[in-house]
């Protein structure tokens, strides 16, 4: 072992330094009569790691694909909204949705009441009974609405799913609570 650490050392030293020869050598001349016997040189036994390559089940994340609703052409509810000294009339598209996991759902617009410049768009989410696996799934209703600008508040009744994407609308359990507060609105839309 020692002479392998020599040799390490040699060559280390050797390797990592510049040398430029000046002279050629010149061996001494020697007259010696010397019996000898043949040498040996040193052997090695190298063992390496031994690599097995196969496959085993572990839990890692992957990204999940979103079941997303796909655009088609069909018939929407349209309201006119005609209020009184309210000026130009500009084209809204009232669309609620919420991204769902467990089952499948839907959504739908039940009915939209109207205070001052306030739109209230009521919303009922409602679970199913077919399973969806591990997936994600977005679904959405909406209503075209032809008013003046007006402050658009959405209220869904049901229970919150636990997905970020649905907390942009608010969430209710009890609708009548809700509706004590707004005695004066009118419905201008209901399904």
């Amino acid at each position: 072992m020692k002479k392998i650490l020599g040799l390490a050392v040699i060559t280390l030293l050797v390797t990592s330094c510049d040398i430029n020869q000046k002279k050629e050598a010149e061996l001494p001349e020697i007259s010696v009569d010397v019996d000898t016997e043949a040498g040996q040189m040193p052997t090695y036994d190298v063992d390496w790691a031994d690599v097995n390559v196969g496959m085993r089940t572990k839990m890692v994340s992957v990204p999940k694909v979103v079941i997303v609703m796909e655009e088609e052409e069909m018939e929407v509810p349209y309201l006119d909204v005609d209020m009184p000294n309210s000026g130009e009339k500009e084209e809204l598209n009232l669309v609620v949705e919420a991204e769902v996991v467990g089952n499948e759902h839907t959504i739908m617009i039940k009915e939209i009441l109207a205070t001052n410049n306030d739109l209230y768009v009521i919303s009922e989410l409602k679970e199913g009974t077919v399973s969806i696996g591990d997936k994600k799934m977005r679904v959405s209703d909406q209503v075209i609405l032809n008013a003046p600008d007006l402050n658009v508040k959405y209220i869904i009744v049901g229970e919150k799913p636990n997905r970020v994407f649905n907390d942009r609308f608010k969430y209710v359990k009890d609708l009548s609570a809700f509706k004590a507060d707004m005695k004066n609105a009118k419905v201008i839309y209901t399904k």
